[in-house]
Protein backbone atom coordinates (compact mmCIF):
# COMPACT_ATOMS: atom_id res chain seq x y z
CA UNK A 1 0.00 0.00 0.00
CA UNK A 2 0.88 3.50 -0.66
CA UNK A 3 -0.09 5.48 2.11
CA UNK A 4 -0.69 9.37 1.76
CA UNK A 5 -3.42 9.96 4.32
CA UNK A 6 -1.10 10.70 7.14
CA UNK A 7 -3.79 13.98 8.15
CA UNK A 8 -5.53 11.44 9.15
CA UNK A 9 -3.50 9.03 11.02
CA UNK A 10 0.10 7.70 10.86
CA UNK A 11 1.83 4.31 11.66
CA UNK A 12 2.95 3.60 15.33
CA UNK A 13 6.69 4.08 15.28
CA UNK A 14 8.43 0.87 16.13
CA UNK A 15 10.24 2.86 18.98
CA UNK A 16 7.31 4.57 20.55
CA UNK A 17 5.89 0.93 20.97
CA UNK A 18 8.91 -0.09 22.65
CA UNK A 19 8.18 2.37 24.87
CA UNK A 20 4.87 1.49 25.42
CA UNK A 21 5.24 -1.79 26.08
CA UNK A 22 6.50 -1.59 29.84
CA UNK A 23 3.48 -0.09 30.33
CA UNK A 24 0.96 -2.59 28.58
CA UNK A 25 2.41 -5.60 30.51
CA UNK A 26 4.55 -5.51 33.89
CA UNK A 27 3.81 -1.61 34.95
CA UNK A 28 0.29 -2.37 34.18
CA UNK A 29 -0.99 -0.55 37.11
CA UNK A 30 -3.42 1.93 37.87
CA UNK A 31 -1.69 5.09 38.24
CA UNK A 32 -3.95 6.28 40.69
CA UNK A 33 -3.55 3.05 42.82
CA UNK A 34 -1.51 3.52 46.29
CA UNK A 35 0.39 0.22 45.58
CA UNK A 36 3.62 -0.30 44.16
CA UNK A 37 2.54 -1.55 40.93
CA UNK A 38 0.33 1.89 40.42
CA UNK A 39 3.40 3.66 41.73
CA UNK A 40 5.41 2.04 38.81
CA UNK A 41 2.77 3.29 36.48
CA UNK A 42 2.33 6.78 38.03
CA UNK A 43 6.22 7.31 38.04
CA UNK A 44 5.77 6.78 34.03
CA UNK A 45 2.86 9.27 33.68
CA UNK A 46 4.62 11.88 35.87
CA UNK A 47 8.00 11.08 33.09
CA UNK A 48 5.57 11.64 30.14
CA UNK A 49 4.34 14.86 31.53
CA UNK A 50 7.81 16.51 32.24
CA UNK A 51 9.26 15.21 28.77
CA UNK A 52 6.13 16.68 27.01
CA UNK A 53 6.16 19.80 28.75
CA UNK A 54 9.78 20.70 28.11
CA UNK A 55 9.18 19.86 24.61
CA UNK A 56 6.04 22.42 24.52
CA UNK A 57 8.11 25.12 26.44
CA UNK A 58 5.53 25.16 29.27
CA UNK A 59 4.83 24.11 32.62
CA UNK A 60 3.71 20.39 33.56
CA UNK A 61 0.99 21.29 35.77
CA UNK A 62 -0.52 23.11 32.40
CA UNK A 63 -0.75 19.81 30.28
CA UNK A 64 -4.02 18.06 30.83
CA UNK A 65 -4.82 14.47 29.29
CA UNK A 66 -7.31 13.55 27.16
CA UNK A 67 -8.36 10.97 24.95
CA UNK A 68 -7.64 12.98 21.66
CA UNK A 69 -7.79 16.19 19.62
CA UNK A 70 -11.63 16.12 19.60
CA UNK A 71 -11.87 16.14 23.55
CA UNK A 72 -9.47 18.76 23.91
CA UNK A 73 -11.39 21.05 21.21
CA UNK A 74 -14.72 20.38 23.40
CA UNK A 75 -13.48 20.84 26.75
CA UNK A 76 -11.51 24.16 25.55
CA UNK A 77 -15.00 25.74 24.01
CA UNK A 78 -17.38 24.29 26.63
CA UNK A 79 -15.13 24.28 29.32
CA UNK A 80 -14.36 28.22 28.62
CA UNK A 81 -17.97 28.78 28.50
CA UNK A 82 -18.60 27.24 31.45
CA UNK A 83 -15.92 29.47 33.49
CA UNK A 84 -16.57 32.95 32.16
CA UNK A 85 -19.09 35.32 31.66
CA UNK A 86 -20.77 36.09 28.45
CA UNK A 87 -23.21 34.59 25.66
CA UNK A 88 -20.79 34.98 22.57
CA UNK A 89 -18.44 33.02 20.92
CA UNK A 90 -16.09 33.07 17.53
CA UNK A 91 -14.97 29.92 15.31
CA UNK A 92 -13.33 29.91 11.87
CA UNK A 93 -15.37 28.39 9.59
CA UNK A 94 -12.44 26.27 8.65
CA UNK A 95 -12.17 24.72 11.90
CA UNK A 96 -12.30 20.82 12.92
CA UNK A 97 -15.87 19.76 13.56
CA UNK A 98 -14.75 18.89 17.02
CA UNK A 99 -14.81 23.06 17.46
CA UNK A 100 -18.07 24.06 15.14
CA UNK A 101 -20.21 21.25 16.19
CA UNK A 102 -19.25 22.55 19.86
CA UNK A 103 -20.15 25.50 19.08
CA UNK A 104 -22.90 24.50 18.10
CA UNK A 105 -24.01 22.52 21.19
CA UNK A 106 -24.03 26.09 22.97
CA UNK A 107 -26.56 28.07 20.65
CA UNK A 108 -28.77 25.09 22.00
CA UNK A 109 -27.95 26.75 25.52
CA UNK A 110 -28.61 30.78 24.26
CA UNK A 111 -25.25 31.12 23.05
CA UNK A 112 -24.61 33.35 20.06
CA UNK A 113 -21.71 31.56 17.82
CA UNK A 114 -20.36 34.32 14.74
CA UNK A 115 -18.16 31.63 12.20
CA UNK A 116 -15.26 33.50 10.62
CA UNK A 117 -14.52 33.04 6.82
CA UNK A 118 -11.00 32.43 5.82
CA UNK A 119 -10.08 34.42 2.54
CA UNK A 120 -9.23 32.95 -1.43
CA UNK A 121 -6.02 31.41 0.19
CA UNK A 122 -7.95 29.96 3.14
CA UNK A 123 -6.39 32.08 5.90
CA UNK A 124 -8.26 33.75 8.82
CA UNK A 125 -7.25 37.25 8.98
CA UNK A 126 -6.29 38.66 12.50
CA UNK A 127 -8.47 41.80 11.78
CA UNK A 128 -11.46 39.88 11.00
CA UNK A 129 -11.32 38.22 14.43
CA UNK A 130 -10.53 41.31 15.98
CA UNK A 131 -14.08 43.07 14.24
CA UNK A 132 -15.78 40.11 15.61
CA UNK A 133 -14.95 40.38 18.87
CA UNK A 134 -17.93 41.85 21.32
CA UNK A 135 -17.99 42.93 24.96
CA UNK A 136 -19.85 39.61 25.45
CA UNK A 137 -17.21 37.25 24.03
CA UNK A 138 -16.08 34.40 25.94
CA UNK A 139 -13.85 32.36 23.83
CA UNK A 140 -12.26 32.61 19.77
CA UNK A 141 -10.98 28.93 17.89
CA UNK A 142 -8.84 29.72 15.54
CA UNK A 143 -6.65 26.50 14.56
CA UNK A 144 -3.25 26.22 13.56
CA UNK A 145 -3.20 25.20 10.68
CA UNK A 146 -6.01 23.76 8.41
CA UNK A 147 -6.71 20.03 8.14
CA UNK A 148 -8.22 19.74 4.99
CA UNK A 149 -5.52 22.40 3.03
CA UNK A 150 -2.74 22.32 5.18
CA UNK A 151 -2.79 26.72 5.60
CA UNK A 152 -1.52 27.85 8.04
CA UNK A 153 -2.92 30.31 10.34
CA UNK A 154 -1.86 33.66 11.70
CA UNK A 155 -1.46 32.37 15.19
CA UNK A 156 0.44 34.88 17.03
CA UNK A 157 -1.67 37.51 15.54
CA UNK A 158 -4.66 36.15 16.96
CA UNK A 159 -3.83 35.67 19.82
CA UNK A 160 -2.58 39.43 20.32
CA UNK A 161 -6.03 40.36 19.07
CA UNK A 162 -7.98 38.48 21.55
CA UNK A 163 -5.13 38.82 24.83
CA UNK A 164 -6.12 42.38 23.88
CA UNK A 165 -9.87 42.12 24.78
CA UNK A 166 -9.37 39.09 27.41
CA UNK A 167 -10.92 36.31 25.28
CA UNK A 168 -10.36 32.65 25.80
CA UNK A 169 -8.31 31.81 22.62
CA UNK A 170 -7.95 28.25 21.73
CA UNK A 171 -5.42 27.16 18.93
CA UNK A 172 -6.24 23.08 17.51
CA UNK A 173 -2.79 22.27 17.23
CA UNK A 174 -3.63 18.49 15.90
CA UNK A 175 -2.48 18.87 12.58
CA UNK A 176 1.26 20.88 13.42
CA UNK A 177 1.86 19.18 16.82
CA UNK A 178 5.42 17.57 15.92
CA UNK A 179 6.08 19.37 12.93
CA UNK A 180 6.13 23.25 14.02
CA UNK A 181 6.64 24.89 17.57
CA UNK A 182 3.39 24.48 19.92
CA UNK A 183 2.20 28.05 20.18
CA UNK A 184 2.01 27.72 24.06
CA UNK A 185 3.02 32.04 24.63
CA UNK A 186 0.03 33.20 21.66
CA UNK A 187 -3.06 31.32 23.34
CA UNK A 188 -5.09 30.48 26.26
CA UNK A 189 -4.93 26.65 25.69
CA UNK A 190 -4.22 24.33 23.02
CA UNK A 191 -5.02 20.67 22.21
CA UNK A 192 -2.80 17.93 20.25
CA UNK A 193 -3.76 14.28 19.47
CA UNK A 194 -0.38 11.74 19.49
CA UNK A 195 -2.06 9.65 16.44
CA UNK A 196 -0.90 12.34 14.09
CA UNK A 197 2.83 12.27 14.58
CA UNK A 198 3.33 8.53 14.69
CA UNK A 199 1.98 7.89 18.39
CA UNK A 200 -1.17 6.17 19.59
CA UNK A 201 -4.54 6.60 19.24
CA UNK A 202 -7.14 7.47 21.66
CA UNK A 203 -4.37 9.99 23.02
CA UNK A 204 -4.27 13.54 23.37
CA UNK A 205 -3.34 16.30 25.38
CA UNK A 206 -5.05 19.88 26.58
CA UNK A 207 -2.56 23.02 27.34
CA UNK A 208 -4.36 25.42 29.44
CA UNK A 209 -2.62 28.36 30.41
CA UNK A 210 -1.71 28.90 34.06
CA UNK A 211 -4.22 30.95 35.65
CA UNK A 212 -7.12 30.46 32.85
CA UNK A 213 -10.76 30.36 34.11
CA UNK A 214 -12.06 26.69 32.50
CA UNK A 215 -14.65 24.11 33.79
CA UNK A 216 -14.09 20.59 33.59
CA UNK A 217 -15.83 18.73 30.82
CA UNK A 218 -15.39 15.31 32.62
CA UNK A 219 -16.59 14.56 36.35
CA UNK A 220 -15.26 11.75 37.94
CA UNK A 221 -11.95 10.89 40.32
CA UNK A 222 -9.28 13.19 41.27
CA UNK A 223 -7.42 12.32 37.54
CA UNK A 224 -5.65 15.52 36.20
CA UNK A 225 -5.92 17.92 39.51
CA UNK A 226 -9.65 17.01 38.99
CA UNK A 227 -10.36 18.68 36.25
CA UNK A 228 -10.85 15.25 34.05
CA UNK A 229 -12.03 12.15 35.90
CA UNK A 230 -10.92 8.84 34.27
CA UNK A 231 -7.78 6.45 34.35
CA UNK A 232 -5.33 7.60 33.25
CA UNK A 233 -3.93 5.67 30.12
CA UNK A 234 -0.18 5.14 31.20
CA UNK A 235 1.09 3.31 28.02
CA UNK A 236 -0.56 6.07 26.16
CA UNK A 237 0.91 9.07 27.90
CA UNK A 238 4.59 7.30 27.81
CA UNK A 239 3.97 7.14 23.84
CA UNK A 240 2.86 10.19 23.05
CA UNK A 241 5.50 11.40 25.00
CA UNK A 242 8.50 9.62 22.82
CA UNK A 243 6.78 10.15 19.94
CA UNK A 244 6.37 13.84 20.47
CA UNK A 245 10.21 13.93 21.47
CA UNK A 246 11.17 12.14 18.04
CA UNK A 247 9.09 14.36 16.03
CA UNK A 248 10.04 17.28 17.07
CA UNK A 249 14.01 15.93 16.93
CA UNK A 250 13.82 15.22 14.00
CA UNK A 251 11.10 17.76 12.51
CA UNK A 252 13.72 19.75 10.73
CA UNK A 253 14.84 17.01 8.49
CA UNK A 254 11.70 15.34 7.87
CA UNK A 255 9.79 18.54 6.92
CA UNK A 256 12.38 18.78 4.42
CA UNK A 257 12.72 15.28 2.98
CA UNK A 258 8.35 15.54 3.22
CA UNK A 259 8.09 19.01 1.40
CA UNK A 260 10.64 17.84 -1.40
CA UNK A 261 8.15 14.69 -2.22
CA UNK A 262 4.89 16.40 -1.94
CA UNK A 263 6.53 19.11 -4.03
CA UNK A 264 7.48 17.06 -6.58
CA UNK A 265 4.31 15.46 -6.61
CA UNK A 266 2.01 18.63 -7.11
CA UNK A 267 4.24 20.12 -10.05
CA UNK A 268 3.47 16.91 -12.00
CA UNK A 269 0.07 16.83 -11.10
CA UNK A 270 -0.61 20.20 -12.60
CA UNK A 271 1.72 20.24 -15.37
CA UNK A 272 0.44 16.56 -16.53
CA UNK A 273 -3.12 16.75 -15.52
CA UNK A 274 -5.26 19.51 -17.66
CA UNK A 275 -7.73 20.79 -15.35
CA UNK A 276 -5.98 20.59 -11.81
CA UNK A 277 -6.13 22.89 -9.06
CA UNK A 278 -4.21 23.21 -6.26
CA UNK A 279 -6.13 24.49 -3.36
CA UNK A 280 -5.09 27.15 -0.42
CA UNK A 281 -2.02 29.81 -0.59
CA UNK A 282 1.68 28.97 -0.36
CA UNK A 283 1.92 28.52 3.11
CA UNK A 284 0.77 25.54 3.54
CA UNK A 285 2.31 22.42 5.72
CA UNK A 286 4.67 20.25 4.18
CA UNK A 287 2.99 17.66 3.88
CA UNK A 288 -0.53 18.70 2.65
CA UNK A 289 -1.50 19.23 -0.94
CA UNK A 290 -5.45 19.90 -1.61
CA UNK A 291 -6.23 18.89 -5.42
CA UNK A 292 -9.50 19.60 -6.99
CA UNK A 293 -9.63 17.89 -10.77
CA UNK A 294 -12.67 19.27 -13.26
CA UNK A 295 -15.05 16.83 -14.58
CA UNK A 296 -14.44 14.57 -11.48
CA UNK A 297 -15.86 13.79 -8.18
CA UNK A 298 -13.48 13.20 -5.16
CA UNK A 299 -15.25 10.38 -3.90
CA UNK A 300 -14.65 8.64 -7.06
CA UNK A 301 -10.86 9.07 -7.11
CA UNK A 302 -10.47 8.46 -3.88
CA UNK A 303 -12.37 4.66 -4.42
CA UNK A 304 -10.50 4.07 -7.38
CA UNK A 305 -6.71 4.87 -6.09
CA UNK A 306 -7.72 2.27 -3.04
CA UNK A 307 -8.48 0.02 -5.31
CA UNK A 308 -4.66 0.37 -6.62
CA UNK A 309 -3.55 0.41 -3.38
CA UNK A 310 -3.26 3.40 -2.87
CA UNK A 311 -4.90 5.45 0.38
CA UNK A 312 -5.78 9.29 0.33
CA UNK A 313 -9.08 10.81 1.54
CA UNK A 314 -11.38 14.11 0.76
CA UNK A 315 -10.66 15.70 3.79
CA UNK A 316 -11.18 15.02 7.43
CA UNK A 317 -11.53 11.44 8.26
CA UNK A 318 -14.06 12.57 11.12
CA UNK A 319 -16.30 13.74 8.63
CA UNK A 320 -16.13 10.47 6.38
CA UNK A 321 -18.95 9.59 4.90
CA UNK A 322 -20.88 12.69 5.49
CA UNK A 323 -22.93 13.74 2.79
CA UNK A 324 -22.09 17.13 2.98
CA UNK A 325 -19.38 18.67 1.00
CA UNK A 326 -16.40 20.47 2.15
CA UNK A 327 -17.07 23.34 4.61
CA UNK A 328 -13.03 24.12 4.24
CA UNK A 329 -13.44 24.98 0.63
CA UNK A 330 -17.17 25.74 0.32
CA UNK A 331 -15.60 29.09 3.17
CA UNK A 332 -12.97 29.83 0.85
CA UNK A 333 -15.10 30.59 -1.81
CA UNK A 334 -14.41 27.50 -4.36
CA UNK A 335 -16.95 26.72 -7.25
CA UNK A 336 -19.10 24.10 -6.49
CA UNK A 337 -17.20 22.05 -8.74
CA UNK A 338 -13.81 22.42 -7.58
CA UNK A 339 -15.29 21.57 -3.75
CA UNK A 340 -16.73 18.61 -5.33
CA UNK A 341 -13.85 17.50 -6.91
CA UNK A 342 -11.03 18.02 -4.24
CA UNK A 343 -8.99 15.40 -3.09
CA UNK A 344 -6.18 15.63 0.03
CA UNK A 345 -2.70 13.73 -0.70
CA UNK A 346 -0.78 14.12 2.60
CA UNK A 347 2.96 12.76 3.03
CA UNK A 348 4.86 11.54 5.58
CA UNK A 349 8.71 10.27 6.45
CA UNK A 350 8.56 7.09 4.79
CA UNK A 351 7.06 7.75 1.43
CA UNK A 352 9.54 7.72 -1.62
CA UNK A 353 9.74 9.49 -4.68
CA UNK A 354 9.05 5.74 -5.77
CA UNK A 355 5.59 5.70 -4.67
CA UNK A 356 5.08 9.36 -5.79
CA UNK A 357 5.78 8.23 -9.69
CA UNK A 358 3.73 5.47 -8.86
CA UNK A 359 0.76 7.42 -7.58
CA UNK A 360 0.84 10.14 -10.29
CA UNK A 361 0.53 7.41 -13.12
CA UNK A 362 -2.45 6.07 -11.45
CA UNK A 363 -3.66 9.63 -10.91
CA UNK A 364 -3.94 9.79 -14.36
CA UNK A 365 -5.18 7.04 -15.54
CA UNK A 366 -7.96 7.13 -13.06
CA UNK A 367 -8.36 10.94 -14.08
CA UNK A 368 -9.14 9.86 -17.14
CA UNK A 369 -11.57 6.76 -16.75
CA UNK A 370 -13.84 9.34 -14.63
CA UNK A 371 -13.86 12.02 -17.79
CA UNK A 372 -14.85 9.11 -20.00
CA UNK A 373 -11.79 10.15 -22.11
Amino acid sequence: MIYLDHASTTPLDGEVLEAMMPYLKDNFGNPSSQHGAGRAAALGVLSARDKMAALAGCKAEELFFTSGGTEAGNWALKGACAANRGRHIIVSAIEHPALIESARDMQKFGYEATFVNPDKNGVIRAEDIESAIRADTVFCAVMAANNETGVIQPVEKIGEACAARGVFYYCDCVQTAGVLPLPVKACTALGFSSHKFYGPKGFGVLYIKEGARIARLISGGNQERGLRGGTTNAAAAVGCAAALESAVKGADENNKKIKALRDGFVERVLAEIKGSYLNGGENRLPATANISFDGCDGENLVFLLDLQGIAVSTGSACSAGAAAKSHVLTAMGLPEGRVKSAVRFTFGKQNTEDEVRKTVAVLKKSVKKIRGC
